[in-house]
């Protein structure tokens, strides 16, 4: 079946809910590690706490930048299955390491690996049809958003009980089931063009030179992912300070409020598919700029502040993501993984500077620092999408 033939028919549930499990059960595994580091120390020495998680991390942006462009010219479905089945074998290598640094590229593979879910996204946009593509994106992404939050939950639960070691397997269990779903739900679709992987590399410049639309959902994006990162690279130092006194399990509470920014994303995929993708942007980006306006009046001394000001921040930030995805995925229809790669390379490194420049501004001017840096994030982003929309229609 092709990706035309797709498009002209609705989503079938199985699909949708096969997209939607892959995307959150692959995207889990960069953070199964995070509730396991104390563990992983006492282990592996204190390096394990900065090389584990990195690894995964850096894996995964790899990943993105790599493979997920192979979407473009390889059947889809087949990828992911192969994806998601040496994704299996990378976990079952972590949870036999014998030392660090055999733990460390069993981590760097995972997060390779583990953009099967970055494969899922644009799979869901190129099978969707155009009507309703916002909502089924944002319905698969639900799924992914919530993988994000539920791995440490499940991570830490099963670790304290069973060991960390049991937490890989049970990744490894998880990851031939979901290659399982894939190859049972998802259909083998044709590839619209055949590219040499040299070429495809290649054709992501001639997407971001040619693609103003693009170019404008990428910054405002990677400028609103530098101000979330600014805040949670910091929180819990600021939580676990007085007058606040919370434990690093207090602190980890507050992403629980996250369930909301999932939840929010079929809705902005839907209103995208009726009025348009711009306006979300825009709101998302006054919602964000809305949250540090909050977290700075009182977030320094009020746990109810710094809650609002989450809510806030999570449902701008996610909501502005999925419109950013619609509008980009709509461009080219025999490029979306390209696309996705394009979008999310500039989020990764927008979260990167976001972390690290909010990191500095809490050393040298506290919370109030951190504020200012991720409102001028925020408000940046509002800017971008704002002019962004001007100038396309002069």
């Amino acid at each position: 079946m092709s990706g035309d033939a797709a498009a002209n028919r609705n989503l079938p549930s199985l699909t949708r809910i096969g997209l939607t499990l892959i995307a959150g059960g692959a995207v889990a595994n960069i953070y199964y590690n995070q509730p396991l580091l104390a563990v992983l120390v006492a282990e592996f020495g204190d390096r394990a706490a900065l090389l584990v998680p990195t690894a995964s991390l850096v894996g995964y942006g790899l990943g993105i930048l790599f493979l997920v462009p192979l979407g473009d010219a390889l059947p889809r479905r087949d990828l992911i299955v192969w994806q998601l089945l040496a994704l299996a074998v990378a976990l079952v290598v972590a949870a036999l390491s014998p030392n660090l640094a055999v733990l460390g590229l069993a981590s760097l593979a995972i997060g390779v690996l583990a953009c099967a879910a970055q494969q899922a996204v644009p799979f869901a946009a190129e099978l969707a049809p155009d009507a309703s593509r916002g909502r089924i994106v944002g319905g698969v992404m639900t799924g992914l958003l919530s993988g994000i939050l539920l791995a440490r939950t499940a991570s830490g639960f099963v670790g304290a009980h069973f060991g960390w070691r049991a937490v890989f397997f049970a990744a490894a269990g998880l990851a031939v089931a979901m290659a399982l779903v894939a190859w049972r739900t998802l259909p083998r679709t044709a590839p619209r063009q055949r590219l040499r992987y040299r070429a495809l590399m290649l054709s992501l410049l001639h997407l971001v030179r040619s693609q103003p639309t693009l170019r404008n959902a990428s910054l405002s994006q990677a400028l609103l992912f530098a101000s979330f990162n600014a805040f949670w690279a910091t929180l819990a130092l600021l939580v676990e300070a007085p007058p606040f006194d919370l434990t690093a399990a207090g602190a980890g509470l507050f992403g629980v409020i996250g369930v909301a920014g999932a939840l929010i994303a079929p809705h902005s995929g839907r209103y995208s598919d009726r009025r348009g993708a711009r306006p979300v942007v825009i709101v998302g980006s006054a919602l964000v700029a809305a949250a540090f306006a909050v977290l700075a009046l009182g977030g320094a001394v009020s746990l109810v502040a710094i809650g609002i000001g989450v809510l806030l921040l999570d449902i701008g930030i996610n909501g502005a993501l999925i419109a950013n995805q619609t509008r980009a995925y709509a461009l080219v229809p025999g490029a979306r993984g390209r696309i996705n790669t394009v979008l999310f390379t500039a989020v990764f490194i927008g979260g990167a500077a976001g972390a690290f420049l909010g990191s500095r501004a809490f050393l040298i001017a506290g919370w109030t620092g951190v504020c200012l840096i991720g409102g001028a994030f925020a408000l940046a982003a509002l800017l971008v999408s704002w002019l962004g929309g001007r100038a396309k229609s002069t």
